[in-house]
Protein backbone atom coordinates (compact mmCIF):
# COMPACT_ATOMS: atom_id res chain seq x y z
CA UNK A 1 0.00 0.00 0.00
CA UNK A 2 2.81 2.48 0.78
CA UNK A 3 4.35 1.76 -2.97
CA UNK A 4 1.08 2.36 -4.34
CA UNK A 5 0.43 5.49 -2.07
CA UNK A 6 4.11 6.55 -3.25
CA UNK A 7 3.44 5.98 -6.70
CA UNK A 8 0.86 7.89 -6.89
CA UNK A 9 1.86 10.78 -5.44
CA UNK A 10 4.95 10.88 -7.62
CA UNK A 11 2.42 11.03 -10.59
CA UNK A 12 0.01 13.94 -9.05
CA UNK A 13 3.24 15.90 -8.59
CA UNK A 14 4.70 15.09 -12.02
CA UNK A 15 0.87 16.23 -13.74
CA UNK A 16 1.21 19.15 -11.26
CA UNK A 17 4.77 20.26 -12.80
CA UNK A 18 3.21 19.97 -15.92
CA UNK A 19 0.27 21.54 -15.71
CA UNK A 20 2.38 24.85 -14.37
CA UNK A 21 4.84 24.71 -17.34
CA UNK A 22 1.85 24.44 -19.72
CA UNK A 23 0.66 27.48 -17.86
CA UNK A 24 3.82 29.39 -17.78
CA UNK A 25 4.63 28.96 -21.19
CA UNK A 26 0.63 30.28 -22.45
CA UNK A 27 1.57 33.27 -20.41
CA UNK A 28 5.12 33.45 -21.78
CA UNK A 29 4.04 35.34 -24.85
CA UNK A 30 1.32 37.92 -24.01
CA UNK A 31 3.49 38.84 -20.72
CA UNK A 32 7.25 39.37 -23.17
CA UNK A 33 4.54 41.67 -25.41
CA UNK A 34 3.60 43.91 -22.43
CA UNK A 35 7.36 43.24 -20.99
CA UNK A 36 8.82 44.75 -24.80
CA UNK A 37 5.79 47.58 -25.02
CA UNK A 38 6.65 48.80 -21.29
CA UNK A 39 10.43 49.13 -21.22
CA UNK A 40 10.98 48.89 -24.92
CA UNK A 41 13.41 45.84 -24.94
CA UNK A 42 13.90 44.64 -28.69
CA UNK A 43 13.50 47.88 -29.87
CA UNK A 44 9.62 47.74 -29.09
CA UNK A 45 8.09 51.20 -29.75
CA UNK A 46 5.22 52.77 -27.64
CA UNK A 47 2.00 53.99 -28.83
CA UNK A 48 0.62 57.28 -27.95
CA UNK A 49 -3.27 58.62 -28.07
CA UNK A 50 -1.63 62.80 -29.33
CA UNK A 51 1.51 64.36 -30.03
CA UNK A 52 3.97 65.22 -27.48
CA UNK A 53 3.23 68.48 -25.25
CA UNK A 54 7.02 68.98 -24.69
CA UNK A 55 9.19 70.13 -27.59
CA UNK A 56 12.93 70.81 -26.87
CA UNK A 57 15.44 72.55 -29.60
CA UNK A 58 17.47 70.02 -29.46
CA UNK A 59 17.12 67.50 -32.65
CA UNK A 60 17.11 64.28 -33.26
CA UNK A 61 18.07 62.27 -36.94
CA UNK A 62 15.48 58.97 -37.74
CA UNK A 63 16.56 57.07 -40.48
CA UNK A 64 13.68 54.80 -41.92
CA UNK A 65 14.49 51.16 -43.13
CA UNK A 66 11.94 48.90 -45.06
CA UNK A 67 12.20 45.05 -45.93
CA UNK A 68 10.08 42.80 -47.08
CA UNK A 69 9.70 38.93 -46.59
CA UNK A 70 10.80 37.00 -49.59
CA UNK A 71 7.57 35.54 -50.60
CA UNK A 72 5.26 38.54 -50.11
CA UNK A 73 5.19 39.73 -53.26
CA UNK A 74 5.34 43.38 -52.83
CA UNK A 75 8.05 46.34 -53.17
CA UNK A 76 8.38 48.09 -50.01
CA UNK A 77 10.40 51.50 -49.17
CA UNK A 78 10.61 54.32 -47.20
CA UNK A 79 9.59 57.13 -49.37
CA UNK A 80 12.65 59.73 -47.38
CA UNK A 81 15.83 58.63 -46.55
CA UNK A 82 15.83 60.22 -42.88
CA UNK A 83 14.49 63.08 -41.42
CA UNK A 84 15.79 65.32 -38.58
CA UNK A 85 13.12 67.10 -36.00
CA UNK A 86 13.31 68.47 -32.71
CA UNK A 87 13.06 66.02 -29.81
CA UNK A 88 8.75 66.12 -28.90
CA UNK A 89 7.97 67.17 -32.46
CA UNK A 90 5.88 65.42 -34.15
CA UNK A 91 6.48 63.83 -37.56
CA UNK A 92 4.83 62.17 -40.51
CA UNK A 93 6.75 59.89 -42.86
CA UNK A 94 5.63 57.37 -45.34
CA UNK A 95 6.43 54.36 -47.21
CA UNK A 96 5.18 53.19 -50.48
CA UNK A 97 4.11 49.17 -50.91
CA UNK A 98 3.62 47.92 -54.46
CA UNK A 99 1.61 44.61 -54.81
CA UNK A 100 3.78 43.09 -58.09
CA UNK A 101 1.55 39.65 -58.28
CA UNK A 102 -1.54 39.15 -60.37
CA UNK A 103 -3.64 38.66 -56.77
CA UNK A 104 -4.55 40.00 -53.57
CA UNK A 105 -2.08 40.30 -50.66
CA UNK A 106 -2.58 40.42 -47.51
CA UNK A 107 0.57 42.12 -44.91
CA UNK A 108 1.21 42.52 -41.55
CA UNK A 109 4.03 45.07 -40.55
CA UNK A 110 6.34 43.74 -38.09
CA UNK A 111 8.82 47.08 -36.94
CA UNK A 112 11.26 48.51 -34.35
CA UNK A 113 13.86 50.80 -33.38
CA UNK A 114 17.87 50.75 -33.21
CA UNK A 115 19.48 51.30 -30.74
CA UNK A 116 16.79 49.20 -28.80
CA UNK A 117 17.27 51.56 -25.24
CA UNK A 118 15.56 54.37 -27.72
CA UNK A 119 12.48 52.26 -28.53
CA UNK A 120 10.91 53.10 -24.87
CA UNK A 121 11.22 57.39 -26.43
CA UNK A 122 9.34 56.31 -29.82
CA UNK A 123 6.18 57.02 -29.54
CA UNK A 124 4.05 56.24 -32.81
CA UNK A 125 0.63 58.26 -33.19
CA UNK A 126 -0.65 56.47 -36.06
CA UNK A 127 1.02 53.81 -38.37
CA UNK A 128 -0.13 51.44 -41.19
CA UNK A 129 1.67 48.69 -38.78
CA UNK A 130 -1.70 48.53 -36.61
CA UNK A 131 -3.48 46.50 -38.92
CA UNK A 132 -3.46 44.37 -41.73
CA UNK A 133 -2.98 46.21 -45.44
CA UNK A 134 -4.28 44.06 -48.40
CA UNK A 135 -2.69 45.41 -51.90
CA UNK A 136 -5.17 44.60 -54.92
CA UNK A 137 -3.26 43.25 -57.93
CA UNK A 138 -0.42 45.91 -59.04
CA UNK A 139 -2.00 48.31 -56.31
CA UNK A 140 0.32 51.12 -54.88
CA UNK A 141 0.16 52.75 -51.91
CA UNK A 142 1.53 55.42 -49.95
CA UNK A 143 1.20 54.60 -45.83
CA UNK A 144 1.99 56.78 -43.56
CA UNK A 145 3.80 56.66 -39.77
CA UNK A 146 3.01 59.67 -37.32
CA UNK A 147 5.50 59.50 -34.50
CA UNK A 148 7.47 61.44 -32.11
CA UNK A 149 10.54 60.86 -30.22
CA UNK A 150 9.62 61.81 -26.24
CA UNK A 151 11.89 64.49 -24.26
CA UNK A 152 11.87 62.04 -21.69
CA UNK A 153 14.95 60.55 -23.90
CA UNK A 154 17.18 63.19 -22.99
CA UNK A 155 17.11 62.79 -19.10
CA UNK A 156 17.68 58.86 -19.09
CA UNK A 157 21.14 57.84 -18.30
CA UNK A 158 21.56 55.24 -20.85
CA UNK A 159 19.42 56.87 -24.01
CA UNK A 160 20.25 60.42 -23.17
CA UNK A 161 23.14 60.74 -25.82
CA UNK A 162 20.79 59.07 -28.97
CA UNK A 163 20.45 61.51 -31.46
CA UNK A 164 20.05 58.86 -34.45
CA UNK A 165 17.64 56.65 -34.62
CA UNK A 166 16.83 53.82 -37.22
CA UNK A 167 12.49 52.87 -37.63
CA UNK A 168 12.47 49.57 -39.48
CA UNK A 169 9.47 48.37 -41.11
CA UNK A 170 9.61 44.27 -42.19
CA UNK A 171 6.47 43.67 -44.25
CA UNK A 172 5.06 39.87 -43.92
CA UNK A 173 2.18 37.94 -45.77
CA UNK A 174 -0.61 37.07 -43.60
CA UNK A 175 -4.07 35.48 -44.42
CA UNK A 176 -6.90 38.04 -44.44
CA UNK A 177 -9.54 37.20 -41.86
CA UNK A 178 -12.54 35.39 -42.77
CA UNK A 179 -15.14 38.01 -43.03
CA UNK A 180 -12.87 39.96 -45.18
CA UNK A 181 -11.54 37.03 -47.31
CA UNK A 182 -15.30 36.08 -47.97
CA UNK A 183 -15.75 39.81 -48.76
CA UNK A 184 -12.86 39.89 -51.18
CA UNK A 185 -14.58 37.00 -52.82
CA UNK A 186 -17.47 38.14 -52.79
CA UNK A 187 -17.85 41.60 -53.14
CA UNK A 188 -19.73 42.23 -50.66
CA UNK A 189 -18.73 44.15 -46.97
CA UNK A 190 -19.52 42.11 -44.29
CA UNK A 191 -19.98 44.96 -42.22
CA UNK A 192 -23.01 45.84 -44.03
CA UNK A 193 -26.35 44.25 -42.75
Amino acid sequence: MSAQRSNGRTVAMLLGVVGVMGALAWAAVPFYDWFCRVTGYGGTTNVAASASDVVLEEKVRVRFDANVDPNMGWTFRPMQRDMELRIGENAIAFYEAVNTTDEPITGTASYNVAPEIAGYYFNKIQCFCFTEQTLQPGERVEMPVSFFVDAGIVDDRDAGRVRDITLSYTFHRTEPAAPKQAALQSGTDPTIN
